[in-house]
């Protein structure tokens, strides 16, 4: 009886040992993953690294597989949630090579959602995360490598270990062209197939980034005379930020948004105005908007931080620089930019307005610095007030829309918007994003009015100046993350607004008339934006209009 207790108890730790690896191996890597279904999944990594340790036991090659197994699956874990995080957010896996920059991205939101104590709370508890996971899987390997055994029933195990390695080595092979959802937890070999995915995603990022450095150098716009000729008034180029094709789509967003839509039509129309619209595809979801801001301005698809960088750097030429060759005076109002950015320097901007620049004396709206009627009513007192004779070309991004969501302005009389202190009571209302998002239906909820609100603000302005109207070319930066939008396609909604003569001449770029494109409507890639723009406004088009 006493030999038989004491047996069950030397059991107790190889089970729990056990049962840490299985956990780890079986750590989802996206949301949708997350069921209790997943507990049931048995990883064909685990029988063999135990098989593997219990051969080596104690000595110096099972102790470098100890490391080995600990840092791979420390970090493997790592990467895993870094993907939870990615899919969750941005509605795609993390790039161990192109995502680094996120991390701050990460911080500083958080830091805006949450306040900086909650946001070092969270930073310091993920670190003491990742090292007693580590703790726990050096444990659990010590604990099987630990286990005494006799020579020859080590030398026994090792062609099982052999054998359960190669099984598992061929699942994963086997797996990386069958499944569909690259994370699937119920798969034999899944943390391995996903180190093997990363390693292959490495490769794969490098060699696509060569490509683009070659696509960057060619442009067959350089030193194109006569571009934008046939335009005759400001261009705005203004991006809401985190509208999708959600609005359209998704019933919970689409009653609200198609009734905005089509009363805005119905009224600008009425008031004179053309209007063509359509739908993009954006190079990101759920963020990381200069992406699609450079996508957008310089031609090249531009979905990383390095190609972001890459396309910065290589003299390829933006609408901006175009738009200031031919005349315009161009510039970018940027009113979330609150740190330094060197970038801009390369972007063509003439004029570049950042938070500092707007005289914004209210409250921020949590992470939003100002509501986006501020920033259209700065547009008008700061770059359009007839100051310079020249046209002007400018991107203006709007960002009430982006999260929290909450709270969200209410429109005011645009004669009344002064230094921004009326915004005051709108910002300190309702609750605060950490009460608000405890509940997923009411932060959609808030999704719902934030981009209801930038849509009527946008149409707002352009009813606003109906006399004399610029070419208004308005433009979501991406889809919402997926959780909140609902619907995991990276397509945004595109409005062109102006005299017909002008918005005529952008059909590849906004098909079809009106604000509220067909359903069936297809999307293009918003990195054919540019050279849309450049070829419709060129000499040849202004001779035709007459100009």
């Amino acid at each position: 009886m006493a030999a038989g207790r004491g047996h069950g108890v030397k059991s107790v730790p190889l089970i729990a040992a056990a049962l840490m690896l299985h956990l780890v191996l079986i750590q989802p890597n996206h949301p949708g993953a997350m069921t209790w279904g997943a507990l049931l999944a048995f990883p064909l990594e685990l029988p063999a690294i135990l098989l593997a340790l219990l051969t080596l036991g104690r000595s110096w090659a099972g102790q470098a597989l100890r490391v080995g197994v600990t840092l791979a699956l420390t970090s493997l874990a790592v990467l895993k949630t870094a993907d939870f995080v990615s899919f969750t957010a941005l509605s795609r896996g993390f790039n161990p090579v192109t995502d680094l920059s996120l991390i701050d991205a990460f911080a500083r939101l958080l830091t805006g959602a949450l306040g900086v104590g909650m946001a070092i709370v969270v930073g310091i508890a993920a670190v003491l995360a990742m090292g007693l996971v580590a703790l726990l899987l050096w444990w659990a390997t010590g604990v099987w490598s630990g286990l005494r055994r006799s020579r020859p029933a080590r030398l026994a195990t090792a062609p099982l270990a052999l054998m359960a390695s190669g099984v598992a080595g061929a699942e994963v092979g086997h797996t990386m062209n069958r499944w569909t959802l690259p994370y699937d937890p119920a798969g034999a070999a899944f943390t391995a197939r996903v180190g093997v995915e990363r390693l292959e995603l490495i490769r794969d990022t490098r060699a696509r980034l060569a490509a683009f450095d070659a696509a960057a150098a060619q442009d067959p716009f350089t030193n194109t005379t006569g571009l934008f000729a046939a335009i005759d008034r400001d261009v705005l180029v203004i991006f809401i930020e985190s509208y999708g094709r959600t609005s359209f789509d998704t019933p919970l967003y689409a009653e609200t948004h198609r009734a905005t839509l089509s009363a805005a039509e119905a009224r600008l129309s009425d008031l004179g105005l053309a209007m063509q619209s359509g739908f993009m595809t954006s190079p990101t979801q759920g963020g990381q908007s200069w992406l699609a801001h450079t996508t957008f301005a310089n031609g090249l698809w531009v979905d990383n931080q390095i190609s972001h960088a890459a396309a910065l750097a290589s003299g390829r030429e933006t609408l901006y620089h175009h738009a200031a060759a031919n005349g315009f005076r161009t510039a970018t109002l940027m009113p979330q930019i609150t740190l330094d950015w060197p970038e801009s320097a390369v972007m063509g901007f003439e004029d570049i307005l950042v938070a500092a620049d707007t005289g914004y004396a209210g409250l921020p709206f949590n992470w939003v610095t100002m509501p986006d009627q501020y920033t259209l009513a700065t547009l008008d007192r700061l770059l359009r007030d007839g100051s310079d004779p020249r046209r002007l070309f400018v991107q203006v991004a709007l960002v009430s829309s982006h999260a929290p969501w909450t709270p969200v302005p209410d429109l005011l009389p645009w004669e009344a918007i002064t230094d921004g202190t009326e915004f005051n009571s709108m910002a300190q209302a309702g609750d605060p994003p950490e009460v608000v998002w405890r509940d997923h239906d009411r932060v959609r909820d808030q999704y719902r009015l934030a981009i209801d609100y930038s849509l009527q603000v946008v149409f707002e302005y352009a009813a606003l100046h109906a006399e004399t109207p610029p070419l208004i070319i308005a433009v979501g930066d991406h889809q919402a993350a997926g959780f909140i939008a609902l619907d995991e396609r990276a397509e945004v909604p595109i409005h062109v607004i102006g005299p017909e003569a002008l918005v005529s001449r952008l059909g590849a770029l906004a098909p079809s008339p009106g604000l509220l494109p067909p359903d069936e409507a297809e999307a293009i890639g918003m990195e054919t934006a540019r050279d849309i723009l450049l070829t419709a406004f060129r000499a040849d088009a202004a001779a035709e209009l007459g100009q």
